[in-house]
């Protein structure tokens, strides 16, 4: 009989997971997520600044970069993903990049500093969703954007987890799942406008010839994508 795999803190996981946990999308759900967001993403970001909150190894960073952006700022809890993400970078991207460790939850960043804030696959590890995105929104000028996602909920209906292999061992990272109707009332909470809401699918194309997966999965939204921006009337988020 097989044994359950542990679910563990985003900390423990992430410090088992840093050493195979590369800096691009390398799942299909991640490919599908990440295309929504790259689509909802100013295609030149020249002279912007931008921070990438739970940035993990990096892979948002790698792509705010090749769009231009003037600095990116990459937060993330785990100093082991902080430490794959500093050694892709190379000496002219280190002029660009700032990685510091810290919370979504309580971002070690001055307020209204980012142009674009970046937050991928991350607010599923948070309990309270409106504290993490009224740290986004402290951190977002107003008017600036803010792109999120998230696992989508009804991955979690279907009994999948995020689970990863490390040391020859399953572990599964603690999510908490956020509704559609959550992210609304946060967002009404904290005067975030909601721009756009994408619900990706994966593409076949995307899935290796004999992988194991449920094959529902080919046919409901794997991610919820949110396009938000701060008003321009906001002098402060809550």
């Amino acid at each position: 009989m097989a044994t359950e795999a542990p679910v563990l803190d985003p900390v423990r996981a992430y410090a088992l997971w840093a050493a195979s946990y590369p800096a691009h999308a390398h799942n299909p759900l991640m490919h599908a997520e990440e295309r929504a967001m790259l689509a909802a993403m100013p295609s030149a970001l020249t002279g912007m600044a931008v921070v990438d909150a739970g940035c993990g190894s990096g892979r948002y960073l790698r792509h705010v970069l090749a769009r231009g952006a003037r600095h990116a700022t990459g937060v993330d809890l785990s100093p082991a993903m902080l430490r794959g993400a500093h050694g892709w970078l190379g000496q002219g991207d280190r002029r660009r990049v700032a990685l510091v460790e810290g919370s979504v939850t309580a971002l070690p960043l001055r307020g209204d500093c980012a142009d674009l804030t970046v937050c991928g696959l991350v607010l599923g590890h948070v309990p309270d969703l409106a504290a993490a995105l009224g740290e986004l929104c402290r951190v977002t000028r107003p008017g600036g954007t803010i792109l999120c996602s998230d696992f989508h909920p009804v991955g979690q209906a279907l009994g999948w987890r995020r689970d990863f292999r490390a040391d020859g061992r399953r572990y599964a990272v603690r999510h908490s799942t956020h509704t559609y109707s959550h992210w609304h009332a946060a967002c009404a909470r904290l005067g975030l406008l909601i721009d756009a809401v994408e619900e990706p699918m994966l593409d076949p194309a995307d899935i290796p010839p004999g992988a194991r997966f449920d094959p529902i999965a080919l046919e409901v939204p794997v991610a919820l994508v949110f396009r938000l921006r701060r008003s321009v009337l906001s002098r402060s988020c809550p």
